[in-house]
């Protein structure tokens, strides 16, 4: 007997196909500099709106200020009207609560220290306010 014959186990007549082991994975979104050049861009837009409202909150304030200087003027003769208009409404009631009394002299004070001016130093609420 003859040994048997082996065939071999050759490649095909012009070779494999390439075997493809690299990964080819294709590029998605934006690239690394311009998400950063994105971010310092919305960064500065930010801060530059701030400074914007910081500097429109200065005036604002300074604006309420000078108001605030024109109108105490007018606060306080308001405020001297209205104690005016008070303390004659007080004199008023006084007179018709001490009307019975001989020598009661209307809005004189009771001390001795008439030779100054001394605005009250209480509030007079009417008895239709009380509740």
């Amino acid at each position: 007997m003859s040994a048997p014959q082996v065939t071999q186990d050759l490649p095909p007549l012009g070779g494999y196909p390439e075997v493809h082991y690299r990964r080819n994975i294709p590029k998605r979104g934006p690239s690394g500099a311009v998400i950063i050049g994105g971010v310092v861009a919305v960064c500065t837009f930010g801060w530059w709106r701030i400074v914007l409202g910081k500097v429109e909150k200065r005036e604002l304030k300074r604006e309420n200020i000078w108001a605030r200087l024109h109108l105490v003027p007018l606060l306080t003769a308001e405020a001297d009207r209205d104690n005016y208009r008070r303390e004659q409404a007080l004199l008023a009631r006084e007179a018709a609560i001490m009307k019975d009394v001989e020598g009661w002299k209307v809005g004189e004070s009771v001390y001795n220290n008439t030779k100054y001016y001394v605005p009250p130093a209480y509030v007079s609420v009417p008895e239709s306010v009380k509740k």
